[in-house]
């Protein structure tokens, strides 16, 4: 049977159990019969050797079958646009169309989506940067040599918190020690104690841990709060226009309240709150070359709406020409559907063991370019405890999913890729936050402005005790220390993007469609996107697969 695309032939070979340079399977592509070519290579290839390289298909197919890999494209039988793997112009077509791939442009502002009926015009959540993408003729990707990746704020492997009130404590006081040292900046900080003991009508300012917001009879709201030596109460009249502060206030988050003392001294009367917060003037890094990432999560593969056409799709993609500059590939959690994550989940599985479920994983990894840099964070669906940070998995999940070297770290890390820092953050708070603040400013169809919170909050689950499960540990691994770049959620399943203060927020969707949970609690996902991101530029480029 012919080997119509790239992506068919990195599939034959993984199922050999073989990885394969990008500029092997172009060759292979290339080659008059390439699925004798294949076969021949892997006849001949060392019964040692995991990854098939130019010269183990040159070796096997000889010189004159073997085109130059700088100047192959992908040859082979004539395609077919109704094929769900041609890789004619539309190489990420749908069967069922042979419409050009579904492209967004930008980092917000209009989408175009081309759909079966003729194609739709639909609005991408807000943005306050130019839509239009930015084209460079710069050097292009495949630089192996040239690739740099760091992971920072890694805890795998790091955990010390025994689930003990005093390690409660140790993780707060870091928490607001942190987060406070960002704040002492804007005010003239005072402890809680020493406030108590000023003279009443006398100016002050205190950071501190939010330990409770209320609202009086009068329609004012008193903000209690708490740092290391004591609580202290601030008072923000409901004609001092800090309302639309006061909703965005969460539980345990750190703020600065500034004002004057009442004459009795006994409350704070606000003038002022702030939050940690991005600087406006953030300066973002950038690559010095034309080279891409996709950012994507939730994959859940073994769930029975796992769109495997869809990745096909995208992995076919990543095997042309067009997809050359996309070197990197960062994935924010969700790889499998899991066991037991929701009532009756079960009934919704096409793999029931976990352990299946990331071979079939890693399976469909397989299928991205072997020269690809991965890293992956786990979120709530994976096998690791529930509790924030997330290690990075066990050695036996690890093993399984041990494909194209990637790299597995913590949720959240922070990437640096090519001096552009990227947040990853599986997501799990967002739905604190859309459940907590005005539809406004955080929602699921905005999942962005929610990422926008957060940023605010420099903090990525600011808030104990809800639905956000927090673990433990001598240090807060969860706070925003360095402003990033790139801010890369998933969870919700919903797509959105946009910039705030200069930090780019990409919720990324997810590559599952909608089940009967899903339906049961009105989450109607967008799935099958990728969105691209140039690091020389950081705008972005969505495409849609599904």
């Amino acid at each position: 049977m012919p080997l119509e695309s790239n992506a068919r032939i990195v599939k034959e070979l993984a199922r050999r159990g073989y990885n394969a340079e990008r500029e092997a399977i172009t060759l292979l592509a290339s080659a008059p019969d390439s699925a004798a070519a294949l076969e021949s290579t892997v006849d001949r290839t060392p019964d040692d050797a995991l990854r098939i390289t130019v010269d183990h298909v040159r070796a096997a197919v000889g010189p004159d079958d073997a085109a130059d890999p700088e100047t192959a494209t992908d040859s082979g039988p004539e395609p077919d646009p109704d094929s769900p793997t041609s890789t004619a112009s539309t190489p990420d077509t749908p069967p069922e169309t042979d419409r050009s791939p579904v492209e967004t442009e930008g980092s917000g502002g209009a989408v175009r989506v081309d759909s079966t009926d003729g194609g739709a015009d639909r609005v991408a959540p807000d943005s306050d940067v130019n839509p239009e993408s930015t084209v460079t003729d710069g050097e292009t990707g495949g630089s192996p040599d040239r690739r740099e990746l760091e992971v920072g704020n890694d805890m795998t492997g790091r955990s010390t918190g025994t689930g003990e009130y005093a390690d409660f404590v140790r993780t707060f006081r870091d928490r607001y020690e942190r987060l406070s040292k960002v704040l002492r900046g804007r005010v003239n900080h005072r402890p809680a104690e020493a406030i108590a003991d000023m003279p009443g009508g006398s100016d002050a300012a205190m950071i501190g841990l939010v330990n409770d917001v209320r609202s009086t009879k009068s329609g004012h709201w008193l903000v209690e709060l708490e740092d290391t030596t004591g609580t202290f109460p601030a008072l923000v009249m409901k004609d001092k226009g800090l309302a639309d502060l006061v909703d965005e206030i969460l539980m345990d988050e750190c703020v600065a309240v500034e004002g004057t003392l009442a004459d009795d001294s006994g409350i704070l009367f606000a003038d002022s709150l702030h939050f940690p917060d991005v600087p406006r003037t953030h300066r973002t890094g950038a690559a010095d070359r034309h080279v891409q990432a996709a950012l994507i999560s939730d994959v859940h593969v073994g769930s029975d709406e796992f769109m495997a056409d869809a990745w096909s799709r995208f992995t076919d993609w990543l095997h042309t020409p067009e997809a050359d500059p996309v070197e990197y590939l960062l994935l924010a959690g969700d790889m499998v559907e899991g066991v037991g994550v929701y009532p009756d989940q079960d009934e919704e599985l096409e793999i029931v063991d976990i352990y299946d479920q990331y071979e079939a994983f890693a399976e469909h990894l397989k299928e991205v370019p072997g020269d690809t840099e991965i890293v992956m964070i786990p979120g709530n669906h994976d096998a690791v405890r529930l509790a924030e940070p997330q290690p990075g998995f066990n050695d036996e999940i690890r093993s399984i999913m041990d494909v194209h070297d990637a790299q597995i770290v913590s949720n959240p890390a922070t990437v640096s890729v090519e001096g552009v820092d990227v947040l990853m953050y599986h997501g799990v708070s967002l739905d604190e936050v859309i459940a907590e603040l005005p539809e406004e400013k955080a929602s699921y169809d905005e999942p962005h402005k929610a990422m926008y919170q957060l940023l605010k909050k420099r903090h990525v689950a600011p808030q104990f005790g809800g639905h956000t499960r927090v673990a433990p540990e001598e240090r807060d691994y969860l706070v925003i220390d360095d402003v990033p770049d790139v801010f890369h959620t998933g969870h919700v399943h919903k797509l959105g993007w946009g910039k705030y203060h200069n930090v780019l927020a990409v919720n990324s969707g997810c590559w599952q469609a909608q089940t009967d949970f899903q339906k049961s609690v009105n989450i109607d996902p967008d799935a099958g996107y990728a969105p691209i991101l140039d690091l020389d530029t950081l705008e972005m480029t969505v495409r849609k697969f599904s």
